[in-house]
């Protein structure tokens, strides 16, 4: 499997504290069947400045630590950037990173108030050439009165990216039941961590993977952890990877 969306990089924002946390954090993917990890650190203005350069070096120095102690994990750069009006301009600068500098985004929105203009922010990303990635849309605290325009979203060129705990119940049951309807309604790209310790935020990518294959069955709950990941880190096309289960039968929602 492939996790797409990590805090594992340590003391750059809300993850992994310390080098240790960030080895235990690499032991406990590998043993869960992970075999590569974008590093994806919080961007969010006023919070966390981090910035391309200094993402990848970390990765970097990450990298050469698993070397050290043996742990076999490959390592990738990326982000996970909190929505911002500049958002575009500092992706062609490399101030925001893409996914293993791939055409992929993960995007990051308010967990508490719908931004404005959200369809227009998306598809300004997707007709510069991005595939962007919706971060753990079940999460959003607004879904409920908005679910029609993440139903549209998703049919129309933007990824929805949901966390393996929210599956398992570990974000309670708003983000448990809104993380399966989504899965049902065959809106789901992808499946990852969103891991940021070994105590609270834990890897757990097998459980959550096996959780899907109960409502989607095994080939797409393969998609969503190893697929559509691969493609990402091969930069594929959309095109030539496999389509999301609501894509296939065009079961597009009247309006949003």
């Amino acid at each position: 499997m492939i996790d797409v969306h990590c805090h594992i990089l340590p003391g750059i924002d809300d993850g992994a504290p310390t080098i240790e946390t960030s080895l235990e954090m690499a032991a406990a993917l590998i043993a869960d069947g992970v075999e590569a990890v974008v590093c994806t650190p919080h961007i969010l203005p006023g919070l966390y400045h981090n910035t391309g350069p200094q993402i990848r070096a970390a990765t970097e120095r990450l990298q050469s630590a698993l070397a050290q102690s043996g742990l076999n994990l490959r390592l990738f750069s990326g982000s996970d950037a909190h929505i911002s009006p500049d958002f575009l301009g500092k992706l062609r600068t490399g101030e925001i990173l893409t996914l293993a500098d791939s055409r992929y985004v993960l995007v990051e929105l308010p967990m508490h108030v719908r931004p404005e203009p959200l369809k227009k922010f998306f598809f300004e990303l997707i007709v510069a050439g991005y595939v962007p990635i919706l971060s753990h849309p079940e999460r959003l605290a607004w879904i409920e009165p908005h679910f029609v325009l993440i139903q549209r979203l998703a049919l129309t060129g933007v990824w929805l990216q949901i966390t393996s705990g929210s599956l398992l119940g570990k974000f309670g049951r708003s983000a448990k039941y809104w993380a399966e309807r989504l899965l049902d309604e065959g809106l789901v790209h992808l499946i990852a961590t969103d891991a940021h310790d070994t105590a609270r935020r834990v890897p757990d990518l097998q459980n959550g993977r096996d959780a899907a294959a109960l409502r989607v069955g095994e080939l797409e709950a393969n998609n969503l952890v190893l697929a559509r990941p691969r493609g990402i880190l091969a930069n594929a096309s959309p095109l030539n990877l496999p389509l999301s289960l609501a894509q296939k039968s065009n079961a597009v929602p009247k309006s949003a």
